[in-house]
């Protein structure tokens, strides 16, 4: 394993950034943390010469990347979409599948299950079929349904233990008992793809519901004398709200008030993205749909609903900060440190932290990356 040391650079720790700093890597662990320059050990140095180090980006909602989806059972076209991603400072991703008959899911669920056996993905994320028609986006309505007992269970069952958060629209039938059941599995029950009124979405936050699905997106608009699922999802104290910061999905002024009102214990950046992602414009398959991406735009074909996105993390980590106004270490905690957190995982990624996992990433002045380090070794 890698023991190096990365010296010269600004290290943006949970206290602050440390300019200059340094850090160790020993054994895929990051083992020190220091300002000023490291003392001669005989470990080899890397001088990162004025670079931000942060920490490297947790993707909780992500379909796809390099040519490939998640909806593929061929490991190794899945491990492709992941590299695709990883080269851009992804280091831990949830897969995402998008709305397709329960048995099809079933299977899908299965064949990713082994992959997070493998650490390939950290887990799954069901983006349906448990959503409204009326804020369908890019699923097929002929698919969607309510979420039964029986399906969910047999979802839960395919994944065992893997399937991470599943998204629900809550005005459908069964839907705040679904969310009780997901949380009674230790499974993250997100709200989304939503006609709701707030009436509908308080009882389902009541009920253990603890992320917006890409807020403001596939949902009914916010309104004065209705604020809907939106104004209920951003309001609650309860909810991580997920914002795609490609600066198409959402105007960088409501990303900037939607990120500070929720502040940056409630904010966590994704990609949506799907094969496109690190590809460039075409055609595509996503669920069945044919979309079609034009300068970088993915859409239902015939010009309709937008279909994911071809973002990167290290792109809406640089939207957030550069279009969006955000200060660094608000984007590392909306992009590594709160989605960590909200996986479990902060024992072991999403900050610079002595113990935790060598998960990072080089920005240059521009945060463009330099350099990814993943499980402490340098992703090619």
């Amino acid at each position: 394993m890698t023991h190096l040391v990365i010296s010269g650079a600004k290290v943006v720790t949970p206290d602050g950034v440390i300019d200059p700093g340094w850090l160790e890597v020993e054994n895929g662990t990051i083992t020190a943390i220091g300002s000023g320059h490291p003392e001669q050990s005989g470990v080899p140095v890397t001088d990162a010469a004025g670079a931000w180090v942060v920490p490297g980006f947790v993707d909780i909602h992500c379909h796809g990347g390099g040519g490939e989806a998640f909806t593929d059972t061929d490991p190794l076209r899945i491990g492709t979409a992941v590299e695709a991603h990883r080269r851009h400072g992804t280091t831990t991703m949830l897969a995402s599948l998008v709305s397709r008959p329960v048995p099809e899911l079933v299977n899908q669920v299965a064949a990713l299950a082994e992959l997070v056996k493998d650490g390939l993905i950290a887990g799954i994320h069901l983006e349906g079929p448990f959503l409204s028609a009326a804020r369908c986006g890019a699923h097929d309505p002929a698919i969607l349904c309510p979420p039964e007992p029986s399906s969910i269970r047999k979802l839960l069952a395919a994944g065992d233990g893997a399937v991470s958060m599943i998204t629900i629209a809550p005005e459908l039938d069964n839907a705040v008992n679904a969310v009780h059941t997901l949380v009674d599995n230790g499974v993250i029950a997100a709200l989304g793809h939503t006609d709701a009124t707030e009436a509908t979405v308080l009882p389902a936050i009541d009920a253990g519901a603890t992320v917006a699905t890409h807020l403001f997106n596939g949902m009914r608009p916010l309104h004065h004398r209705e604020p809907g699922p939106i104004g209920a999802l951003l309001d609650d104290p309860r909810i991580t709200v997920e914002l795609i910061v490609d600066l198409v999905h959402v105007h960088p002024t409501v990303v900037r008030l939607a990120a500070r009102h929720a502040g940056p214990g409630r904010t966590v950046l994704i990609t949506d993205a799907i094969a496109a992602a690190g590809v460039g414009d075409g055609v595509y398959d996503v669920g069945g749909l044919e979309v079609t991406v034009t300068d970088g735009v993915p859409r239902i074909a015939g010009g309709g609903s937008l279909a994911g996105s071809t973002l990167t993390m290290d792109a809406a980590f640089r939207n957030l900060v550069t279009g969006c106004g955000l200060t660094i270490r608000e984007a590392v905690t909306a992009c590594s440190t709160r989605p960590a957190a909200l996986l479990g995982l902060s024992e072991e990624t999403g900050s610079l932290t002595v113990g935790l996992a060598a998960d990072f990433v080089l920005l240059d002045a521009e945060l463009r990356p330099t350099g990814v380090m993943a499980r402490g070794e340098w992703v090619k």
